[in-house]
């Protein structure tokens, strides 16, 4: 059974909510990476967020795709009853190398009240970065069963990762986001991507179905031209963390090799931080 939320706002609310969004126009979805981010981001009225698996290995002391399921799921409960505004699960590949194992992680998931979950198509294998076609295809569309047996209409990202495993194909991009998209996919990404062109491409490739664009980096392109494009959806995945951590870094390393304190001078106010924490709701420790 999925568990109650403590927030104002339903499981089932904030799931209405979030497909609501991938309906029309463009909205952005940051990515926290712990409870206090997300009620940051929440504050400045972000209408979803998403969690970063590499953000939230970081907090952990561990490298990106070195978290465990349960330690996954520990944390996307906790970020559901956070906030009042729907959460997509960064689920990496499902933790399982096969599709069953999916379904399973995927059943899980949906029980910690998630919104929406992505699953990629990366092996992790340096030798074989990508899942065959048929094998991606297969895991998706389990992964579209396990949501549907369900009942919580949790909704489905399908990602492929080859331009992030060194193999900036645009056929081969294209072709599995439509693969997936008819396994039941419903909103496509494909992390990696730039340029104009390409953005352009996918969006109308995978057309009706909404498509995520991330933006890890510092883009000439803006919220406005990025919506002009046709994307439904933007993300910035661990991007906020690194700078949260590139502060941090640098003043701890002023401090360290040469004794001054200047990298605090762009630090938070503590008075303002304390304000938006005032209320701590129940259930989060």
């Amino acid at each position: 059974m999925e568990q109650s939320s403590t927030t104002a706002v339903s499981i089932a609310d904030k799931r209405i909510v979030l497909r609501a969004l991938h309906q029309t126009g463009c909205f952005v979805l940051p990515n926290p990476w712990d409870v206090g981010s997300a009620r940051y981001l929440q504050s400045l009225g972000f209408k979803a967020l998403a969690t970063t698996s590499s953000g939230f290995a970081w907090s952990r002391a561990r490298a990106d795709n070195a978290i465990t399921r349960d330690m996954a799921l520990a944390h996307l409960h906790e970020m559901v009853q956070a906030v009042d505004v729907p959460i997509n699960a960064d689920f990496e590949s499902g933790f399982a190398s096969d599709a069953a194992g999916v379904a399973e992680s995927v059943r899980l998931a949906a029980e910690t009240g998630v919104a929406g979950l992505s699953i990629e198509d990366s092996t992790g294998d340096a030798a074989r970065p990508l899942f065959t076609m048929d094998e991606g295809v297969e895991r998706m569309r389990t992964a579209r069963q396990a949501i549907d047996k369900s009942g919580g209409d949790v909704l489905l990202v399908g990602r492929a990762e080859c331009f992030l495993v060194g193999r900036p194909d645009m056929a081969e991009t294209i072709a599995r986001l439509q693969a997936y998209a008819n396994a039941g996919a419903d909103c496509l990404y494909a992390p990696g991507v730039s340029t104009r062109e390409q953005i352009s491409a996918l969006v109308q490739a995978v057309a009706p179905k909404p498509f995520n664009l991330l933006v890890g980096s510092a883009s000439p392109l803006t919220v406005a031209d990025i919506a002009a494009l046709g994307v439904r959806r933007i993300s910035v995945g661990g991007a906020m963390a690194r700078a949260a951590w590139g502060g941090f870094m640098r003043s701890a390393q002023m401090l360290a090799e040469h004794g001054k304190f200047d990298g605090f001078a762009d630090a938070a106010s503590g008075k303002e931080l304390n304000l938006l924490f005032k209320e701590n709701r129940s259930g989060i420790a």
